[in-house]
């Protein structure tokens, strides 16, 4: 899963398709989700890096 977050909140995808414009959000089953313009994206981040308790995100 993919945690998406932008100005208004953030969305949970299964995955993403980047664009010209923005990335495109699905769900698990290929169904679209959102659109969100580059212009108001803050990051994509893959949670899959997260499930361990004891392991600390990097700062790049």
């Amino acid at each position: 899963m993919y945690r998406v977050l932008f100005p208004e909140g953030q969305l949970e995808c299964a995955r993403y398709e980047r664009t010209d414009h923005g990335v495109d959000l699905y769900d698990e089953d290929g169904v679209a989700v959102a659109f969100v313009p580059y212009a108001n994206l803050h990051a994509v981040i893959d949670e899959e890096g997260f499930e361990d308790d004891d392991a600390e995100p990097s700062v790049v």
